[in-house]
């Protein structure tokens, strides 16, 4: 599950979809600006300085705006004071000042605005001006789920899904996540998939997940696109398409997954999907790698030491083996066994490469158990112990 960040952009994407047309602050044709705005209508004057502000904002007037805002906001009007906390968070305007955002959030909140109540829940849930408190994160946010804010539906099966500020109940989770699904939040979406790919809480049904994988990386979410190019890949709830793949790992790839940056370099490696390129393989390892993939490092190291897409470079090689090999990668720790027991980028040292071989064969990764056993049979870094290896040897011979 995604950290839920209040990001600069998302808040002044509220800001914008709120001045996007002509709507008046009491009628937004099924979004959220329709929901906890009450009593709007009862004041005209308020609803002509929010209309005032909308239009200002719209024209990138930003000072004006926040002008007319406040003039809305000082007459009780609840996206007035909403969309001033907005500006005072993102410092749009006006000086960021993050607790006066929270002055009108609060405002708002306080008559019953579903998007104030549900950026005071993710502030009380953060930390952000006030001091953390969970359970008062889960009131304010099942206030705004209650009236269908589709971001508080979401972060409020967060919580039943973590156990934060509630008793953790997995069942309310996906209720929660589903409302928000049905409204089409994207983060939601993935998760429901996930859910019907793996079972348990629901029945498995991968033709499900696919559904609310495409739903979500249909609007771009970069962890259901590399969820449906798995699909895809090992024909789980749809055919089998390397084509298709391809092109859902490059989308997500492209938005930085690291996952999918991996099986991205994967494909171009054996030309599946793609047209061989070790070279543009090599690149999106290098991505993946650079983010701490460890994979991707094993990899990367394979290409160094094999001198696919790049110049053969046994120093480098090595450089990448141990990145992934201290991440527990068994692959990584086998080539750094490999690359001891041969000299390669390294001084040669028969007792470091069993060591290596042996991180990776208690991960229960069958050519080192056979290597190790060679080192136990040929006292190489090791006493001879034919026990030692016959049971190496027998360990390998298990996994065929």
């Amino acid at each position: 599950i995604a950290l839920r960040i209040m990001t600069d952009s998302k808040s002044k994407g509220v800001l914008q979809r709120l001045t996007g047309g002509a709507l008046s602050s009491s009628e937004s044709g099924g979004s959220i600006f329709k929901r906890g705005i009450a009593a709007l209508a009862e004041n005209p004057e308020a609803e002509a300085c929010f209309q005032r502000a909308r239009a200002a904002y719209k024209a990138h007037n930003l000072s004006e705006a926040v002008l007319w805002f406040r003039k809305a906001a000082d007459q009780g009007h609840a996206w007035g004071q909403t969309s001033l906390g907005i500006c005072y968070e993102v410092g749009e305007g006006i000086t960021r000042d993050r607790a006066q955002a929270l002055l009108w959030y609060r405002k708002a909140a306080d008559q019953g605005h579903a998007e104030a109540q549900y950026r005071l829940g993710l502030r009380y849930s953060l930390g952000i001006g006030v001091e953390q408190d969970h359970a008062q994160a889960v009131l304010w946010y099942r206030k705004a789920a209650d009236q269908g804010h589709a971001e508080a539906q979401h972060d409020l099966g967060f919580c039943y899904e973590m156990g934060e500020g509630i008793t953790r109940d997995r069942a309310q989770a996906l209720l929660w996540y589903r409302k928000a699904a049905d409204q089409g939040h994207a983060e939601a979406q993935n998760f429901l998939g996930t859910c019907y790919e793996r079972g348990g809480r629901v029945t498995r049904d991968h033709a499900q997940a696919v559904l609310w994988y495409r739903r979500a990386a249909d609007q771009g979410h970069a962890e259901a696109q590399n969820n449906l190019g798995h699909c895809y890949r090992n024909g789980r709830g749809v055919t089998r398409d390397h084509i298709q793949a391809v092109q859902w790992f490059r989308k997500a790839a492209e938005q930085g997954n690291a996952t999918a940056q991996y099986y991205l370099g994967g494909f171009y490696t054996i030309g599946i999907g793609v047209e061989q390129d070790r070279a543009q393989a090599l690149l999106w390892f290098r991505k993946a790698a650079d983010q701490g993939y460890a994979a991707a490092q094993t990899q990367l190291g394979l290409c160094y030491e094999g001198g696919n897409g790049v110049m053969q470079d046994y120093v480098r090689a090595m450089l990448w083996y141990r990145k992934a090999a201290e991440q527990g990668d068994f692959g990584a720790q086998y080539c750094v066994g490999a690359c001891y027991a041969r000299g390669r980028g390294v001084t040669q040292d028969s007792a470091e490469a069993v060591t290596w071989f042996r991180k990776a064969a208690d991960q229960g990764y069958a050519e080192a158990q056979y290597r190790l056993g060679v080192c136990y049979a040929n006292r190489q870094g090791v006493t001879r112990d034919d026990a030692q290896a016959a049971m190496w040897y027998r360990k390998a011979a298990e996994q065929g």
